[in-house]
């Protein structure tokens, strides 16, 4: 009697201990998938550019405009960058852009099947999420709002504070959901080496 309830809660505690593991495994995907689109070399450009352009927060026209260009171009790069791939054959990466019919690679040729490297629903959401993301970050940069809506600097602190976190969790769940499986521009391959450890 008393064995059949220690094998009830053992069988009772590993299954917890299972769906507790599930969980934890989900959710660090969901973040790596996040960390791995989130288009962060973009936003480097842009963190680093934006004081430059916006000075220091005190923009005259020209200033707006430059930062205007700045976020379109940076905004592009994001968008762009979901769609690149690449394909590695004879130790050699050949990188390219996903087309409805396969990848079109932007220099060389390959005698890979480039038609399974097609567009997909999840590149757009991939897109449209990682675009997204960047312009939470990009217009509530301080300097950016300094520039253009100083008045929300003072008025709304509460919305500067949770909207990126209200953000990055829903692309995070997002990402989860529609896992990236490109590798591309900005995003190294992972190759095994002999030993079968993973080498990025």
């Amino acid at each position: 009697m008393a064995g059949d309830q220690t094998e009830s809660l053992t069988s009772s505690t590993n299954k917890e201990s299972s769906t507790t593991e599930k969980v934890t495994s989900s959710s660090f995907q969901g973040v790596g998938n996040l960390i791995k689109l989130l288009p962060s070399g973009t936003v480097f450009v842009f963190e680093f550019l934006s004081p430059l352009l916006t000075n220091y927060g005190s923009c005259t026209t020209l200033d707006k405009n430059l930062t205007g260009a700045l976020l379109i171009l940076c905004g592009f790069s994001c968008c762009f960058s979901t769609f690149t791939d690449s394909i590695e054959e004879n130790d050699k990466v050949y990188y390219g852009l996903a087309t409805r019919n396969g990848m079109w690679l932007f220099s060389g040729s390959t005698s890979t099947n480039l038609s399974k490297y097609k567009l997909k629903f999840a590149d757009f959401v991939h897109a449209a999420f990682s675009l997204l993301v960047f312009v939470v970050v990009a217009l509530l940069n301080s300097d950016t709002v300094s520039c253009y809506y100083p008045s929300l600097k003072s008025n709304q602190k509460n919305v500067l504070m949770a909207l990126p976190v209200v953000v990055g969790c829903v692309a995070s769940t997002v990402f989860a959901a529609f896992p990236c499986t490109r590798h591309g521009i900005g995003y190294p391959r992972s190759t095994k080496t002999d030993s079968g450890e993973v080498r990025i």
